[in-house]
């Protein structure tokens, strides 16, 4: 483990049908505000699996750290977020199942126009070109082309598995609603946000809030991170 530093560190999850690189909007003002940033990096082939990958990437960064999760990444966080170095999570738009959820329980109670935008094949669940209206619909249309040409495709069983952990129980929790979402539904943000007892932004956005409304994004993260220092300081 790499010694404490007075600011947090702040490892980002990235959900389906993207990367680390999703964050790109986000993480340079945080680095320039002297926050160490990472993004974990996997590969959405099994939930436990990229779990691992983000406690791997939580030892390449000083601790204690604040873990942001997008979308399914909202999973990932929720599991990971029990280790002893995490001290804080962010939900940006995303899901957060309790002990005996899926995220495809929780998507099923609240169905969003995306997946008719979808095709199955060698076992990989792909976005169709059309579907980027639904995922990121209030990028300008180019940014939307790209969000979709780099659109990395989770295994067909991703959303059926569960991990152990429940970290929102324990950590303090926070929350972006993002109110257009026709991806994860703003009514299941909301009531995941209330569940959780999250301190929660509502920001009028897309699914992909950290593309589209990065500033109010970053604020809640430094907000979290701010938060966890005063805590340390106490």
């Amino acid at each position: 483990m790499k010694p404490t530093q007075s600011k947090p560190s702040i490892v980002f999850c990235h959900g389906i049908w993207a990367d680390g690189s999703c964050f790109n909007k986000v993480i340079p003002t945080l680095q320039a505000e002297g926050y160490e940033v990472i993004a974990a990096q996997y590969g959405l082939d099994s939930q436990a699996a990229d779990v691992a990958a983000t406690k791997r990437t939580l030892g390449r960064v000083s601790s204690p750290a604040i873990l942001v999760g997008h979308s399914y990444g909202g999973a990932v966080i929720t599991a990971a977020g029990t280790d002893d170095r995490v001290v804080g999570l962010v939900y940006i738009a995303a899901v957060a199942p309790d002990a005996h959820e899926t995220v495809q329980s929780q998507l099923d109670k609240y169905p969003t126009p995306i997946f008719g935008h979808i095709e199955v094949a060698d076992g990989r669940v792909w976005m169709l070109p059309e579907g980027a209206k639904d995922f990121a619909g209030d990028l300008p249309e180019q940014e939307q082309k790209v969000v979709w040409a780099t659109h990395f495709a989770p295994d067909a069983d991703l959303f059926n598995q569960k991990v152990d952990g429940t970290a929102w129980k324990s950590k303090p929790s926070w929350s972006v609603v993002a109110t257009e979402d026709r991806t994860v539904h703003p009514d299941l943000e909301r009531f995941l946000a209330k569940r959780m007892g999250a301190t929660t932004v509502e920001v009028k956005s897309s699914h992909v809030a950290m593309l589209s409304q990065p500033q109010p994004v970053i604020d809640v993260i430094r907000k979290a991170a701010k938060a966890a220092q005063a805590t340390a300081a106490a």
